[in-house]
């Protein structure tokens, strides 16, 4: 079996988009009114939506490699290096303080043309703290790059990457690529869907290449809209990974991607309407913050803050009195008391009864 980078037409990618015009179309509708919506909150609300975005996208993208960050955390960083709170401590986890600057790097950057530089940045940041690999340069060893799976002995091959004595010569032709696609391919998710493959294929990097692969789709989008993209790419495709690992791998077995493409379109619309849930939230947020800022006492805010940061799908399981002591230290009677004036005042909404009690909030 041939892998696409062994075959004869390798990189001459060949698609069809017959079954996915419509949504090609949804893209452009949601991306207008994605922008519109944004554009009628105040500064610091679109400031707040951007935020959640990016944390999103920075913890989401670990998670799929098997990294879970604390998104408390990565929300101080995002914030502390956006200046707007300066004051917020640096983390010793370097994973943390290296995801967060890269996603404010490829924000801050996406017009920019993709160069070797850009990515050995970009892996010097998400790699900081790592040790015993190589950082911020191609891959030299002579072992084969491989990605497998299953027990040590019993290693299922899914796929395997050009020898890195060829990974120079390759990622200049895919720079290049990258750089005159922006001009080529004026659809958005087709040029970003096949930069995500082209990278993912060669693998250039000893790790951090998904990482690295979903911020070249970012900013493959953001460049073809003209603006940095308002999704998280990584929230959608961690929500069913198996899915992008399978069509990943199918992908890379041939050079006819319309498979791949067709899956990569439907993930960015489901992160579209993830954005559009999200942006509503916030707008959501910030006038039950200005209703309710001087009615709740220092535990119930410490409360209803936490519940608020898990976005627009909620708490998990919802609020109850054990969660309430876990995260203020308050006694079992002020617990129940402090959830029961915020039923009262029809800030929370009671679900279930006795000692299955549980609460959401309601704006």
């Amino acid at each position: 079996m041939k892998y696409n980078w062994q075959q004869k037409d390798w990189p001459n990618f060949q698609y069809s988009i017959e079954a996915i015009e419509n949504l090609l179309y949804d893209f452009f509708q949601r991306t207008g009114r994605i922008g519109g919506v944004l554009q009628g909150l105040s500064e610091t609300e679109q400031a707040e939506a951007m935020i959640n975005l990016m944390v999103s996208e920075a913890i989401k993208t670990s998670e799929i490699e098997g990294e879970y960050l604390s998104r408390k955390d990565v929300m101080s960083s995002i914030r502390r290096n956006l200046g707007l709170n300066p004051e917020l401590p640096i983390f010793r986890d370097k994973r943390v303080e290296g995801v967060s600057e890269l996603m404010l790097a490829i924000r801050r950057h996406f017009n920019e043309p993709l160069s070797e530089k850009v990515l050995y940045q970009w892996h010097t940041m998400l790699m900081r703290g790592s040790k015993g690999i190589q950082i911020g340069q191609w891959r030299s060893h002579e072992e084969p790059m491989q990605i497998v799976s299953g027990a040590i002995g019993r290693e299922i091959v899914h796929f395997e990457a050009p020898p890195s004595k060829t990974i120079p010569a390759e990622m200049e032709k895919f720079i290049l690529w990258f750089n005159r696609s922006y001009s080529k391919i004026k659809k958005p998710i087709i040029r970003s869907a096949i930069a995500h493959l082209y990278f993912e294929s060669i693998h250039p990097f000893e790790d951090g290449n998904g990482r690295i692969g979903r911020a070249i789709a970012e900013k493959a989008l953001s460049q073809s809209i003209g603006r940095p993209v308002l999704f998280s790419l990584s929230k959608s495709i961690e929500a069913n990974k198996s899915a992008y690992y399978n069509t990943l791998k199918t992908a890379q077995r041939s050079n006819e991607i319309t498979e791949w493409i067709n899956y990569f379109v439907k993930t960015v619309l489901d992160a579209q309407i993830d954005a559009e849930q999200e942006i509503e939230f916030t707008l959501k947020k910030t006038k039950f913050y200005d209703h309710h800022k001087d009615t709740l006492n220092e535990r119930q805010q410490k409360v209803v803050r936490r519940i608020l940061e898990e976005g627009y799908q909620g708490f998990e399981g919802g609020m109850n009195a054990r969660k309430y002591i876990s995260l203020t230290s308050a006694s079992k009677a002020t617990a129940t008391r402090d959830l029961q004036d915020l039923v009262q005042k029809g800030i929370f909404k009671p679900i279930g009864g006795g000692r299955s009690a549980r609460y959401e909030i309601q704006f």
